[in-house]
């Protein structure tokens, strides 16, 4: 029984030190440029957090969770968790909002937005299955992104110029309301 405490303090610990870490990367995100803009859907409504930071509580919510298990259909740390299930508890935790967990239907239902807009806590959409949108990561800057991918089984960082990701790279979305 001494093994579970032992465990979620070392964990606790973990997430303690990548968040220190990590709060210098989302300060010099790469800022959003207003020369380029995604077209925009007429009268669209689209999910959007309250508050600016949340975005950066987004990324850091996101690198705690790196290690975590997957699991396909999963939507929490313990049990493991799949790439829309890490989305959507990570925004919920963060906004206490809740997205569904499909990716495309995230897609769906967040704004389109154009590669030089792209900023930490935005989302990143890939078709790793011959569809769009059927895989998924929450954008932390620097070209990376954090996810919960089915190989090698754990959540974790990759590069978006990553030769799988990059020739899959199908959307990019995000959760901030419209300037």
């Amino acid at each position: 029984m001494r093994a579970a405490p032992e465990s979620t303090a070392r964990r606790r610990a973990r997430l303690v030190a990548v968040l220190l870490a990590c709060a210098a990367l989302v300060a010099c995100a790469t800022p959003r440029s207003g020369a380029e803009r995604a077209p925009a859907a007429a009268a669209a409504k689209y999910f959007a957090l309250e508050h600016a930071q949340q975005r950066q509580e987004i990324v850091l919510y996101a690198l705690g969770l790196l290690g975590a298990g997957y699991r396909f259909g999963g939507r929490n740390p313990e049990a493991g968790l799949d790439c829309s299930g890490m989305v959507s508890y990570v925004v919920e935790q963060v906004s206490g909002l809740r997205l569904p967990h499909h990716a495309a239907s995230i897609a769906r239902q967040t704004r389109p937005i154009a590669r030089g807009e792209l900023a930490a806590g935005d989302l990143v959409f890939f078709n790793t299955q011959g569809r769009r949108h059927s895989h998924m990561g929450i954008y932390i800057g620097d070209g990376r992104f954090v996810h919960a991918p089915s190989s090698r089984g754990k959540v974790r960082v990759e590069r978006l110029d990553n030769r799988y990701f990059a020739q899959r790279l199908d959307g990019l979305r995000t959760l901030a309301a419209r300037d």
